[in-house]
């Protein structure tokens, strides 16, 4: 099983930087830790917040684990016909939309310190 670093370092060049900036950016934040979950990097607290992945048309999306709870008043998010899960995709380092994400994940840290996640299982 790949590290985060191995992940990081075996990306493309430019989703390397991007990656690797988002990531020291989300390690930054206080009790947010970072492990690896279905082949890619997920950042937690209580629960999960949020992940990087690579997009297959270049870029990196960055993706909000509770975005169906999340207000997205900024209009950042896409849910791309996903239900729970919405993100953005950065396709240049230079071009991260810093404010912005710092006040969705704000909003996602919130969400993550005061409402408690419950896994819906689906029912068979």
């Amino acid at each position: 099983m790949a590290s985060v670093a191995d992940y990081i370092a075996n990306a493309p060049a430019a989703e390397r930087h991007i990656l690797m900036a988002l990531h020291d950016y989300l390690c930054s934040l206080p009790g947010v830790t970072v492990k690896m979950s279905y082949g890619t990097p997920f950042y937690y607290r209580n629960s999960w917040i949020c992940y990087t992945g690579l997009v297959k048309e270049g870029g990196v999306e960055l993706a909000f684990t509770r975005a169906n709870e999340l207000s997205n008043e900024q209009g950042l998010l896409d849910f791309r016909n996903r239900k729970q899960v919405a993100g953005v995709i950065i396709s240049d380092v230079r071009n991260i939309p810093w404010e912005t994400v710092r006040e969705v994940v704000q909003e996602a840290l919130i969400l993550d310190d005061t409402v408690k996640y419950n896994v819906r299982k689906k029912s068979r």
